[in-house]
This record gives C-alpha cells, structure tokens and sequence, in this order.
C-alpha cells in the first residue's frame, strides 16, 4: 500500500510583535499531526509542517478558523517578520506591517524573498539587511531594498524611500515585489536581481505617482 502524499506548507499566527500563538492554535495544529511528528520553527517566524496533500484544505479551514495565516513554501513572498521585543499596536504602526503582508506574502518569485519590518528606528526586525525592509520613523516609514544578512559578501541594503506615507509604501513595495516575480531569473535571489539590471533603472521602473 502506498503512502499518501505529503506537501510541506508554513503556517504562523497573526502578523504582531512577539510572535506569540494561544493555547486553542496549539491545540488545534497538535490534532493534525502524528504523535511522532515534528514541527519546525524558522527564523522567519514561521512554523512548517507536513500534512496529507488530499487533506491540505480542510485543514487550512481549521487552522485560519483559530487565527492562523498559512502560506506556501518555496520560492515565494515570505510573511512579513516584525519585532520580537516591541509592544502595542498603533504605536508601533503594527495595522501597516498586517496590510503590508496581505498584499505580498505568497506571491510566486524567482527565489525566496524575505520582508522585515521593524517599528522604530532600533530596528531589531533587522530591515536594513533583508531583501525588502521597513523601518518607522515616527507617523511615516522609511524602505531599504537588497539587503544581505549572510554570507562572506553581507551587505547593508539601499534606502531607497525616506518618510514614506502608508500608501506610498504600500505601493511600492508592491511594484517591486511585481518587477521582480517577472524579470527575475530563475533561483537568482533579490539582491543579485538589483545588482544586475541597475539600481537606478529598477526604481525608473518601480516608481509611483504618488506623492
């Protein structure tokens, strides 16, 4: 008899500072797993698992009914990692890094692309040295691209937007993440993305007209 099929997919709570998950969501992602089963935590705050392929939606149903945010694993959009220390919520610009997520995580790119968001200017969500980073300053936000946090060529990223208001961030990110989804090679990571086609030509080519 053979095995059913297994897909990997990752899962988290709701985007906010701690990375916390209840007692209910912990209850519920225990009664889909095997006694023997691991978990895997990532340092993007995720949490991946394997489930049964034929089953994938119905638990998906069960896991968003209890506040959990599922997405795919692989070369797509990861959800957005904010602060682990940081308390509040409209202080800390926390609506911002949620609406910042629902429009880019999950989407397809030639190769994992890692948002960080930190809410102020600390910065212990790390966005100076991700692939897309937002750091608050006070009521507007400030984005860094093209960050590299490892490796023997680790590299600060660029600032490429000063005291952005909400919505010409959000739009430019979005740009952005679109830019590269379809003129990125296959497996070429972001920040080698900007240093072959120019910094200067790809924000001509994922300007706003917002201002």
């Amino acid at each position: 008899m053979s095995m059913p099929k297994t897909i990997k997919v990752a899962v988290n709570g709701e985007i906010s500072f701690g990375s916390k998950l209840n007692a209910k969501q912990l209850m519920t992602l225990a009664s889909y797993l095997p006694q023997d089963a691991e978990l895997e935590l990532t340092t993007f705050q995720q949490l991946y698992l394997e489930v049964e392929e034929d089953k994938w939606k119905i638990i998906k149903k069960e896991l968003e009914l209890v506040g959990f945010h599922c997405y795919p694993v692989g070369n797509y959009v990861k959800s957005l990692r904010t602060c682990n220390f940081c308390k509040g919520s409209e202080e800390e610009g926390m609506p911002v890094a949620k609406e910042i997520n629902r429009r880019i995580a999950g989407i397809p790119v030639p190769f994992t692309l890692k948002p960080t968001y930190t809410g102020c200017p600390i910065g212990c969500g790390e966005p100076m040295v991700s692939d897309i980073g937002v750091m608050k300053m006070k009521d507007n936000y400030n984005l860094y691209i093209g960050g590299k946090s490892k490796g023997h060529d680790a590299e600060v990223g660029k600032l490429v937007g000063e005291k952005l208001p909400p919505e010409e961030l959000y739009a430019r990110i979005e740009k952005m993440v679109h830019y590269y989804s379809v003129n990125g090679k296959k497996r070429e990571p972001f920040h080698k993305f900007i240093s072959r086609v120019g910094l200067e030509d790809f924000l001509e080519n994922t300007s706003t007209s917002l201002s």
